[in-house]
Formats: structure tokens, C-alpha cells, sequence
């Protein structure tokens, strides 16, 4: 593979965000965009990882810093990031996130 896989990270909180009572919680959309991804690229590797934004992790200043951004300036959740980029706020649209990822290289197949 000619390039770096990709982080995607969905940030989130075990709550149900009150803008977002009808949708899934935090962690389905994180498992079911995880699933929809590996479908959509099945052999081009990326990583997948979750914020729980009221405990983020320690080590990862990145990470703690948008998670405090999130919960400071009210964002709708989950947030899902690619790479550094926010591509989703809210319910998020597959189109957005491949759209992200394609411009990585990674290619539908």
C-alpha cells in the first residue's frame, strides 16, 4: 500500500447528546461507521478510534484538546474526525467521510 492509513476518530460521550435523542448513540455510530468503512475499503487499512469526550485519553493532547473544545462550546455529537479534519457533527453522512478519505487515496472497490 502506497499510503499511511488514515485515522478516523468519533468523538462521543455514553449520554445521547440532547440535539440528537432520536438518533444512535456515540459508540453505534462509531460501530457502524467502522463496519460501513471496511465495506467501502476493504483492503486499504485505516485506523478507527473513540473519544469518550468527557474522558479523553491522557496521553494524546490533540485528542484531550477537541474533546474540551466539544464539550466547552456545546458541538452536536458524535464528531467525526479524519485525520485532524471534522467531516461529521451530529448524524454523520458517509458521502462527507469518504469524500475525506479519498483524498488520502483510499479508493471504493
Amino acid at each position: 500500500m502506497a499510503f499511511k492509513p488514515v485515522e478516523i476518530c468519533v468523538y462521543g460521550a455514553e449520554i445521547v447528546c440532547p440535539s440528537c435523542v432520536q438518533l444512535p448513540s456515540s459508540k453505534e455510530t462509531y460501530e457502524w461507521l467502522e463496519a460501513a468503512l471496511r465495506r467501502k475499503y476493504p483492503d486499504q487499512p485505516f485506523r478507527m478510534a473513540y473519544v469518550d469526550i468527557f474522558h479523553p485519553p491522557a496521553d494524546d493532547e490533540a485528542k484531550r484538546s477537541l474533546a474540551k473544545t466539544i464539550v466547552e462550546e456545546d458541538w452536536v455529537y458524535p464528531v467525526v474526525v479524519v485525520e485532524g479534519t471534522v467531516v461529521a457533527e451530529g448524524n454523520p453522512r458517509l458521502k462527507a467521510i469518504y469524500a475525506e478519505m479519498e483524498k488520502y487515496g483510499y479508493r471504493s472497490s
